[in-house]
């Protein structure tokens, strides 16, 4: 591991995924993965009801088959609103609290904001959650340049070459990350992802041991620079997963009102589909598809909306919540635990 930046800084690459499917899992604009989803569940039904044509319309005409369906749907859409209300206590249970843990929330907000000033001397720090990310990320990086400042006088060459090539790899990554980091927004899923891309854990941990391995032989300046630039880059783990924390909670609003908002028209479909359509109220075909087939498809299409919903949010949610589950120098990661130990 030559400068201490590990390979594999986005969420692709630690995952091991490709590029193109971690981009739907988490970037992708979950109202058009919703879209896309519903979409290919259209087709799909369409598709294979055409491998034994007429079958659904003899289904329907025989044993009530769209009756059926439908009032399994709606089952699962008033299920789908109460796992809403789940969603929002949740969110709900975070916010409410008595005069006294919202004043020890104050207080320890107010303590991290005041240590980080002190440990990477940044004056006042930015309210904007981008801003101060990107803030503390200039923070660390002038604390880099002064490790290597003060390593430039030890007698150590091997010690002086590692100390360069790890604080050439950090600056590297901050310098991509942090413009990055200073265009986001609170809100959006960019603030998350950019966070995401600095890899801080493995940067900690190959700090401390590049002190380990010297300790002895270092001045007092350059273990406490050291030091310092490892407490510096300890305070961006708790502030991203704070930041990260917020946003998940916001998706859960988010999710809550687009589940309630599909939830009602599926409902009226689904009734509509229940009590008015009769398969011989429809005959013909369209395009050589039967439209008894077309309309049970769209409604079936309709009916799974809540779900979809649901599915494409949470996917986001819990994909960033499994790649950032440890907070710190571990690694849980084998394609990171290699890297660290080349």
């Amino acid at each position: 591991m030559g400068d201490g930046s590990p390979a594999g800084n986005t969420i692709a690459e630690r995952a091991g995924a490709s590029t193109l499917t971690m981009w739907a899992l988490v970037r992708m604009n979950r109202r058009l993965l919703t879209a896309v989803v519903l979409l290919c569940s259209f087709l799909a039904f369409v598709a294979l009801s055409q491998l034994t044509p007429g079958l659904v319309r003899e289904i329907a005409r025989t044993q009530n088959g769209l009756r059926y369906l439908f009032s399994s749907l709606v089952g699962g859409i008033i299920t789908g609103t109460a796992i809403v209300v789940t969603l929002n206590q949740l969110v709900l249970a975070q916010e409410l609290g008595a005069v006294g843990d919202q004043r020890d929330r104050m207080t320890a907000a107010m303590d991290f904001r005041r240590d980080v000033e002190n440990a990477v001397d940044m004056g006042t720090s930015p309210p904007e959650p981008h801003l101060f990310l990107a803030g503390l990320l200039g923070g660390i990086e002038t604390q880099a340049t002064e490790l290597e400042r003060a390593a430039a006088n030890e007698p150590d060459r091997q010690f002086r070459q590692q100390v360069t090539e790890y604080v050439e790899g950090l600056t590297d990554d901050i310098r991509q990350v942090k413009p990055a980091l200073e265009q986001s927004q609170f809100g959006t899923f960019e603030l998350v992802w950019n966070a995401l891309k600095f890899n801080y854990s493995l940067k900690i941990s190959r700090a401390r041991q590049i002190r380990d391995e010297h300790a002895d032989d270092l001045s007092d300046a350059t273990v406490e620079s050291l030091d310092d630039t490892v407490e510096a880059l300890s305070f961006f783990a708790p502030a991203r997963e704070h930041f990260k924390t917020l946003y998940f909670q916001w998706e859960l609003i988010n999710l809550s009102r687009a589940i309630l908002y599909s939830s009602v028209p599926a409902l009226v479909v689904m009734a509509v589909m229940i009590t008015a359509v009769d398969p011989s109220s429809v005959p013909g075909e369209t395009l050589g598809v039967d439209n008894l087939v077309l309309l049970a498809g769209l409604g079936f299409t309709v009916g799974i909306a809540p779900f979809v919903v649901l599915t494409v949010y949470i996917l986001r949610i819990v994909t960033v919540a499994k790649q950032t589950l440890a907070m710190g120098p571990f690694v849980l990661r084998e394609a990171q635990s290699r890297e660290r130990a080349e």
